[in-house]
């Protein structure tokens, strides 16, 4: 109960100020002229002007607060090592315990996970949660924060200032003092390169806690998955190792150091990197047997993509075609047969044999020189028209040994609607290509196709009677392409509406020159958002779950559902960072969740050093609880004021001296008989002055 006093005037101060300056100039005049009775008149105004001021003796309830304690617990994946997990939770039990003891604390507790801020890599915020937990409260109202913690914490304030409050923040260290952790980090690595190039990674192997010493750490790197080579690499010095992009996308590079027999643990004994393949100009070349419609198709095609370099030629006069004309009178040029198919064949990504048939243009062994550039990891696309089915076929020619569909002979005319296959409806080539959900499909027909026999490789694409149309083929490392009709062009040219000519042709060129994305059989996992998706593209049934490991180790098996015929998508929930392996048959995919190489796994030794700064401006202390296996909580003690709140075995919290109003009694100095008693008094004495 507090007692004051207030003014509550029967006028406003205008009116009082009008009323009380004359009466003030008055009494002056009186005091100063020395009046006998001067003393009594003054008195008398005095209790006027006091009367009209109304004051009001005030007598208020209040109930103490109290002090609001953070509680926060530090729920991190540092702290899933070794035992600070167990140590951690019997810590806060221990302490909930203690706190609850003491009514005069609230105590509010929060607990920090693993997570990353926009623009950086910090994972253990415990000060934000903390400024969340507190959010509302006062800063006369904060009694401390209690935060148990391994000591990796990464979002110190600078200054004590900055904490918004004045009360102490102690520290409760799991862990031992003298764990010993081996980590590898890579110290650049470019974000893009060119594929087959070769891209240097520099890296270093780093000892945290009293060191081994030893030396020659035996470093594996691995591209994709695939081991590609070993290294020796001494602690604190900065190595590196040059690798050959094999593909366009995202190439995951990890680097993995052997464990140590004395290490906390091996989560951060590797180190990835993330970089991006990017492919020179695609060179690309394009062979027309002779001018026909289709044949601006491909090259228009062909040239609008900025990536692409064309060199396309057209057979306009075949060694048969003979008029007299002298050769020094014609405008073409020779066909450099030699220099193609020979010196450069290795130069090109991607050959085109548009409605070709052997005329004597290219020798035999040419075409033998073909077959072994697609063994050897080319590709070949061949646009077939009614040649292919004629005695001067390119299936007559060593080339046969690689396509994958010979022609019977026959040449099917008559209108028919291209469609794709039931394995074409998987294949991300031809999947979902516009027009195709219909049926009919919303595209134009077509009016001829090659009849072939026996095919290998896949189907994607029927013309007329579920006849092969459009074939795709692995042939050793290479692949291969076989389009039995020339009718392409109707789609290009809007014939009755036209067709996905650019979206189908892209694709194709794009699956021949081995885009991860358009691979047949394919797994692929990603972060999006909180969880890890597994993307299985399959040709193929029901292709089972996937096994998941996460980056502390643990195998999960993720369920499959299809989301469209051929792709498979499973999810993975988790708060968890860094590399997560997926694996489904033989394929295997990584994707990583959070930022590349997260300081959470960085920095894995239990400290107390980064908290103490913070601690010795709040008067609180850093300690550890569990040096000898065994958790010892420090016992609560409530403080005051700027009290040092750091004991041998015991910790202070600031209690506050904050109060809430319950009530309040208003007594008026003046108001009834007392006021009117002391009025007629003031006047009495006055009048009974005046009469001596």
């Amino acid at each position: 109960m507090t007692w004051s006093i207030d003014f509550a005037p029967f006028f406003s101060w205008t009116v009082i100020s009008l009323i009380a300056v004359p009466a003030a100039i008055l009494a002056a005049g009186l005091v100063v002229a020395r009046l006998r009775g001067a003393f009594v008149r003054v008195l008398a105004l005095a209790a006027l002007i006091l009367a009209l001021l109304n004051p009001v003796v005030l007598r208020e309830e209040r109930d103490p607060l109290k002090s609001v304690i953070a509680l926060v617990v530090d729920r991190s994946q540092s702290q899933t090592i070794g035992e600070r997990e167990a140590e951690t939770t019997a810590a806060v039990e221990s302490l909930q315990t203690s706190l609850s003891r003491f009514p005069e604390f609230e105590v509010r507790t929060v607990e920090a996970r693993s997570g990353a801020s926009p623009g950086s890599d910090a994972t253990t915020a415990l000060f934000s949660a903390m400024s969340s937990a507190l959010s509302d409260v006062p800063p006369a109202r904060v009694g401390g924060a209690i935060m148990v913690t391994d000591g990796e914490v990464h979002d110190i304030p600078a200054d004590a200032s900055r904490l918004g409050f004045e009360a102490p923040v102690h520290g409760l260290i799991t862990g031992r003092e003298d764990e010993y952790d081996r980590r590898i980090e890579i110290v650049s690595a470019p974000r893009f390169g060119l594929v087959d190039e070769p891209q240097r990674i520099a890296y270093r192997v780093l000892e945290d806690g009293p060191a081994s010493g030893t030396g020659g750490f035996n470093v594996q790197v691995f591209l994709n998955g695939d081991l590609v080579t070993r290294q020796s690499a001494q602690p604190e010095t900065e190595q590196t190792v040059d690798l050959v992009l094999p593909r366009a996308g995202k190439n995951i590079v990890e680097l993995q150091v052997e464990r140590a027999d004395n290490e906390i643990t091996d989560v951060n004994n590797r180190s990835i990197a993330i970089v991006d393949g990017i492919r020179e100009n695609l060179r690309v070349l394009l062979v027309s047997g002779e001018p026909h419609a289709g044949e601006r198709t491909w090259r228009n095609l062909l040239k609008s993509d900025a990536a692409i370099d064309l060199v396309h030629f057209t057979i306009l006069r075949p060694p048969e075609k003979q008029d007299g004309t002298p050769i020094n009178e014609l405008s073409l040029i020779a066909f450099p047969t030699r220099e193609l198919f020979v010196e450069k064949i290795d130069d090109f990504d991607l050959i085109i044999f548009d409605r070709y048939q052997e005329r004597g243009v290219l020798p035999a062994l040419y075409f033998d020189y073909i077959a072994q550039y697609v063994r050897n990891g080319g590709a070949m696309l061949v646009a077939a028209g009614p040649e292919y089915a004629g005695r001067e076929s390119i299936a007559q020619t060593p080339l046969q040994s690689v396509l994958p569909a010979l022609p019977t002979g026959e040449v099917n005319s008559g209108a028919y609607f291209p469609r794709l296959s039931e394995i074409g409806q998987k294949h991300p080539v031809t999947r979902d290509l516009p027009g195709s959900a219909t049926e009919p499909p919303d595209w134009s027909p077509w009016f001829r196709a090659i009849d072939v026999g026996r095919t290998q490789g896949s189907t994607v694409m029927n013309g007329p009677d579920d006849k092969p149309l459009l074939v795709l083929d692995r042939v050793g490392e290479g692949r291969i392409a076989l389009l039995l009709s020339d009718q392409e062009w109707l789609w290009s040219r809007g014939f009755e509406g036209g067709g996905p000519h650019v979206q189908l042709f892209r694709r194709l060129a794009h699956w021949l020159m081995k885009e991860p994305e358009l691979e047949e059989e394919a797994l692929d996992a990603e972060a999006r958002g909180t969880d890890l998706v597994i993307t299985r593209q399959t040709i193929g049934d029901d292709p089972g779950p996937a096994t998941v490991i996460t980056p502390s180790g643990e195998a999960v098996n993720v369920d499959m559902r299809m989301i469209e015929p051929g792709r498979w998508e499973g999810r993975l929930e988790t708060e968890e960072l860094g590399l997560f392996q997926a694996a489904n048959g033989d394929l295997r995919a990584l994707a990583n969740m959070g930022p590349v190489n997260p300081r959470e796994y960085r920095e894995a030794v239990s400290t107390t050093e980064k908290l103490a700064p913070i601690a010795e401006a709040t008067r609180a202390s850093v300690r550890r609880i569990a040096e000898d296996g065994d958790v010892e909580v420090p016992r609560i003690v409530p403080v005051s004021g700027r009290a040092s709140a750091d004991g041998r075995d015991w910790i202070g919290l600031k209690t506050t001296e904050e109060t809430v109003l319950r009530g309040v009694d208003r007594t008026p100095l003046f108001g009834g008989f007392l006021g009117l008693a002391v009025l007629l008094f003031a006047l009495s004495a006055t009048w009974y002055r005046e009469g001596r």
